[in-house]
């Protein structure tokens, strides 16, 4: 089963790019619930939220500044939740989300860290069909916190290098 969600995954159109954009999603039933995008291509975006959704269900996600997408959702484990757009966005569109994240906040570095272990502690618990997204999702985060704080300079632990 696990094999699946690799090739699954192996599969992506378009690389993803770390984000750290607040949302908002709404599939036909419900009010709008608070989201946050973790990442984003120009196909689809990974989100973290506490609502529940079913795979291949439809919502509607809203981000400031970007017309309200359609979308279907691909996958979810725990809070977390792969949509696909229904129309891809543009480069250009994709570009200017890309410029108003030029470096991310310390805090933003510290959420990185805490998705990362959060991801894996679900990884480890979850079903085979899971793993590798939670697993793939928790190295991209762990890695996204890592470059972003050596380009300020800092260690590991998130101290500045001395």
């Amino acid at each position: 089963m696990a094999q699946a969600s690799v090739r699954k995954a192996e599969r992506r159109r378009a690389e993803r790019t770390a984000l750290r954009l607040s949302a908002t999603m709404r599939d036909s039933t419900r009010s709008k619930v608070g989201a946050r995008v973790i990442d984003m291509s120009t196909r689809g975006c990974r989100v973290e939220c506490s609502s529940t959704v079913e795979d291949g269900s439809s919502i509607w996600l809203g981000i400031a500044g970007l017309e309200t997408q359609y979308c279907r959702v691909v996958w979810h484990a725990g809070e977390f939740i792969g949509l696909e757009f229904e129309k891809p966005l543009s480069d250009a569109v994709f570009d200017r989300l890309l410029q108003d994240q030029a470096e991310l906040p310390d805090n933003e570095i510290d959420e990185l860290r805490s998705i990362a272990s959060r991801t894996h502690i679900l990884a480890r618990r979850a079903d085979d069909d899971k793993i590798a997204l939670l697993a793939e999702l928790s190295r991209k985060c762990a890695v996204d916190a890592l470059v972003e704080g050596l380009r300020r300079g800092e260690t590991s632990k998130g101290r500045p290098a001395s």
